[in-house]
């Protein structure tokens, strides 16, 4: 019998709590499932936890979060950050998103919003039920000669899903509009038939940060497989050799950030 099936006590730790962890931190990359992830409050948000996910302390470039917001919480006013770009990702419930000067949009499970730096908006749950909407920062790298890109507030349902690479039992939803060189990262769903994997270990400058969302998989990070379910985050720094390889019965799917049209820093 495995701890997580046998009786549980209210008030006392989970049986097999100690010495059972699934989460690694290696100097290029996290694997870091949800129970060990602890509460946080913002000052910018109230009656909502914070479960911060990747930041700079880690190695990342950018923050990463997933906001669990109760009935009646939020954002306490619109809110903007210069620099900084925003992204969010409707996971359960429904919010309210607007962009200032816009009118609320419902904001739930697939929801999209980017936010150029600066741009202020609205988070808020008027619902009965609690929220969650998993988020990240970026400060945003200009290029010459382009434009800071516009604010996009979508549905996961209004993007198409392609499969650019020919292998059977793959697709990508591109939430943000692909090879457009004014963004300087991607947000992808990705999406994988049972049996379906990577053709070959990838190694490349890219960063990542991967929410799994749906089914479950083995993932294999550096030298080690891990075996990750949906709730469960990879932080992923750049050189990490990866691979995903999907073993329920179900189809497994996971948001995925990276790094991209931008020249290395020198």
């Amino acid at each position: 019998m495995r701890p997580h099936q046998l009786p549980q006590i209210p008030g006392r730790p989970a049986v097999g709590a100690i010495g059972h962890n699934r989460g690694v931190v290696a100097p290029n990359y996290a694997f870091m499932p949800p129970e060990g992830v602890l509460v946080s409050r913002l000052p910018h948000l109230e009656k909502t936890i914070i479960r911060i996910l990747a930041a700079p302390v880690l190695g990342a470039a950018f923050a990463q979060y997933v906001f669990e917001i109760e009935p009646g919480g939020g954002t306490r006013a619109p809110f903007g950050e210069d620099g900084i770009q925003h992204f969010y990702y409707g996971l359960s419930g429904e919010a309210a998103f607007a962009i200032e000067g816009q009118t609320a949009t419902p904001f739930r499970k697939g929801s999209f919003a980017y936010l150029p730096p600066g741009t202020r908006f609205s988070l808020r749950n008027d619902s009965t039920e609690p929220v969650r909407v998993l988020a990240l920062r970026k400060r945003y790298e200009p290029a010459p000669g382009l434009a800071v890109p516009e604010p996009i507030l979508s549905h996961q349902d209004s993007v198409p899903v392609t499969n650019h690479t020919g292998m059977e039992g793959r697709g990508f939803q591109f939430l943000l509009p692909h090879g457009d060189l004014r963004f300087d990262f991607e947000m992808n769903l990705m999406w994988f038939k049972p049996g379906t994997c990577f053709p070959d270990v990838e190694t490349h400058v890219m960063e990542h940060g991967l929410y799994m969302l749906e089914g479950q998989g083995l993932y294999f990070l550096g030298r080690d497989w891990h075996e990750i379910w949906a709730r469960d985050f990879i932080w992923m720094g750049g050189y990490c050799p990866q691979q995903f390889y999907p073993t329920g019965f179900d189809d497994a799917c996971y948001l995925l950030y990276k790094n991209v049209n931008r020249d290395v820093a020198l």
